[in-house]
C-alpha cells in the first residue's frame, strides 16, 4: 500500500474530507460512488463501478431490483 502523507481527522459525525487533488488524481468526482473495504486493520475505499451481475459488463446496463444487468444478459434472460 502506497502512503500519500495525507492526515485528515475524523468529525463527530465520523466523516473525512479526501483532498481535491486525490480525488482528481483518482478520477472521483462529486457524488460518485466509493466501496468500503476492511483488509487487517486498514480501511479501503475504491471507487465503485458498476458491472452486470452475470458477466461483470460494465456497458449498456439496467437496473432490475438493486443489481445492474448489461443488454447481452438480459436479452438471453428473455429467450429462456
Amino acid at each position: 500500500m502506497k502512503s500519500t502523507g495525507i492526515i485528515r481527522q475524523l468529525d463527530s459525525l465520523g466523516r473525512i474530507v479526501l483532498p481535491i487533488e486525490l480525488r482528481r488524481s483518482l478520477g472521483i468526482g462529486t457524488k460518485d460512488m466509493l466501496e468500503i473495504f476492511v483488509e487487517g486493520n486498514s480501511v479501503i475505499l475504491r471507487k465503485y463501478e458498476s458491472n452486470c451481475l452475470f458477466c461483470g459488463s460494465s456497458r449498456e446496463l439496467s437496473a432490475y431490483k438493486d443489481r445492474m444487468i448489461c443488454a447481452k444478459c438480459l436479452k438471453e434472460l428473455r429467450e429462456i
